[in-house]
C-alpha cells in the first residue's frame, strides 16, 4: 500500500510541476515614459524645423508583456531633441514623472527657431489615465534630469543658465527649491546612490563637476573630474563606486571619428577618471543596467551626417559595456535603427529598449549575459523618440 501512495504522490508532483512549467509568468505593469519631437527632422545633415503643436510624450508599461509594450497614454506637450534624452524622469513609486521642455519655438518670417525654454511638465501617474498636474519654471533650457533613490529630491541641469535646479517632491508636489550656479555650461546631472553625490557634466568644459547634497541642500564646491571631449551624458553604478560619461565626441554631433566612455572611480579620493574605452563614432545615450553589471552607449554612427559623408551610415548602433568591479570592457555590438537617443533597461536587466528618432520607434533588445541580442521586436510610435527614461533605481 504505500508503494502504491507513494507512486500516487510522485505522479500528482509530476503534473503539478509540468502545470507550473506552463503557467505563464505573471509580471507587473512597470513604467517607460518617452518624449517625441514633431517639430524637428533631419534632412541630409541638416536640421529641419517645422511648426509646434504635434510633440507628444508617451507613457508606456514595459513590464506586463517585456516584448510587447503597450502605450497606456499620449500627452500633447512640447518637448525637445535640443538636449540629452535624459530630460525626463519617473519617481522610484511611480507615482509622479518630471518633463522638461529644453526649448520652446518661436515663428521666424516663414520660418521657425528654437530659443530656451524654462518649464517642468509634472505627470500623475497614479491618475487613469495619467494626466498633466502641474507646470513649474525652472532655469532656461532645462536638459538631464536625476531623481534621488527616496523619491523627494530632483535635480535638473540647465544649459542656458550654466546652472542646476533644485526640487523637492513631496507626494505629488513638486517645487523649485533652489539654483546652484556651475559657472559654464551643464548637460546632465545624476545622482549617487546614497543621494549624498552627484554628478553634472559640463558638457564644453570635458569635465564632471562633483556636487555635495546634505538633506536638501546641494553645494558645488569647484570640484571637477576630467574627462573625455564633450561629455553629454553621465550615470552612477547602482553600488555608486563607479560613474560613466558619453563623451561625444564633436559637441553633439557625427564626425566619423571614434570616441570614448569615461570610467570615474569614485571610491577614490578625489574621484578621478581610470580607464577611457574606445568605442565607435559619436556615443550620446548612456545608462547602466540595474545589475550594475551592464552598461550601453548609443552611437551616432553617422546617421545625422550628409549621405554623401564618408562616415554616414543609415542606422545606429548600441555597445555592451561589461562592468567587472571597477573594470569596464567592450562587450558586443547591435545595429538599431536611425539615430537612436534614448535607452531605457527593464528594472530586472533583462531587457533594453532603444529610442530611434529617424524611424519612429523603439528596438527591444534582449540581455544574454553580457551580450546584447536583438530580439525582432518593436513598437511603433507616435512621435520621434528624443529621450526616454523607466523610474529612478
Amino acid at each position: 500500500m504505500n508503494d502504491v501512495r507513494n507512486i500516487a504522490i510522485a505522479t500528482c508532483l509530476i503534473a503539478l510541476a509540468g502545470c507550473a512549467a506552463t503557467q505563464p509568468i505573471q509580471r507587473k505593469a512597470e513604467l517607460m515614459i518617452v518624449g517625441g519631437d514633431e517639430k524637428v527632422s533631419i534632412d541630409n545633415g541638416n536640421f529641419v524645423l517645422g511648426p509646434p503643436g504635434n510633440d507628444v510624450v508617451s507613457i508606456i508599461d514595459i513590464g506586463t508583456d517585456p516584448l510587447a509594450p503597450k502605450i497606456i497614454v499620449n500627452l500633447r506637450l512640447m518637448n525637445s531633441i535640443f538636449g540629452p534624452p535624459t530630460n525626463l524622469a519617473i519617481t522610484p513609486d511611480e507615482s509622479v514623472a518630471l518633463i522638461a521642455n529644453s526649448m520652446d519655438w518661436q515663428q521666424d518670417g516663414q520660418t521657425w527657431k528654437s530659443v530656451p525654454d524654462t518649464k517642468l511638465y509634472v505627470i500623475d501617474l497614479k491618475s487613469n489615465p495619467p494626466a498633466l498636474i502641474d507646470t513649474i519654471a525652472v532655469g532656461k533650457q532645462p536638459s538631464g534630469m536625476s531623481i534621488n533613490r527616496d523619491g523627494n529630491l530632483a535635480l535638473i541641469a540647465n544649459r542656458a543658465d550654466n546652472s542646476i535646479s533644485v526640487l523637492r517632491i513631496t507626494g505629488k508636489k513638486v517645487e523649485l527649491i533652489d539654483t546652484v550656479q556651475i559657472g559654464e555650461q551643464v548637460a546632465h546631472v545624476a545622482f549617487a546612490p546614497d543621494g549624498k553625490r552627484a554628478l553634472a557634466a559640463k558638457f564644453p568644459g570635458h569635465k564632471v563637476a562633483v556636487l555635495d547634497v546634505n538633506g536638501e541642500k546641494v553645494s558645488y564646491g569647484k570640484q571637477d573630474v576630467t574627462v573625455g571631449l564633450w561629455p553629454y551624458n553621465v550615470d552612477i553604478a547602482p553600488d555608486g563606486k563607479l560613474a560613466l560619461t558619453a563623451d561625444n565626441g564633436a559637441g553633439g554631433r557625427s564626425d566619423g571619428s571614434v570616441d570614448t566612455i569615461s570610467v570615474i572611480d569614485l571610491e577614490a579620493s578625489p574621484p578621478r577618471v581610470i580607464d577611457k574605452i574606445v568605442v565607435n563614432e559619436g556615443p550620446e545615450g548612456l545608462t547602466i543596467s540595474p545589475t550594475g553589471k551592464l552598461a550601453v552607449a548609443l552611437l551616432l554612427n553617422g546617421n545625422d551626417a550628409p549621405r554623401n559623408a564618408s562616415f554616414y551610415n543609415r542606422n545606429g548602433k548600441v555597445i555592451a559595456l561589461k562592468i567587472d568591479g571597477k573594470k569596464v570592457t567592450r562587450g558586443n555590438e547591435v545595429e538599431v535603427r536611425g539615430l537612436p537617443e534614448g535607452a531605457v533597461f527593464s528594472s530586472d536587466g533583462r531587457y533594453l529598449y532603444v529610442g530611434n528618432y529617424i524611424d519612429r520607434d523603439v528596438t527591444i533588445l534582449r540581455v544574454e549575459g553580457d551580450e546584447l541580442v536583438n530580439t525582432g521586436k518593436s513598437l511603433q510610435l507616435p512621435a520621434h523618440p528624443a529621450s526616454m527614461r523607466g523610474r529612478a533605481q
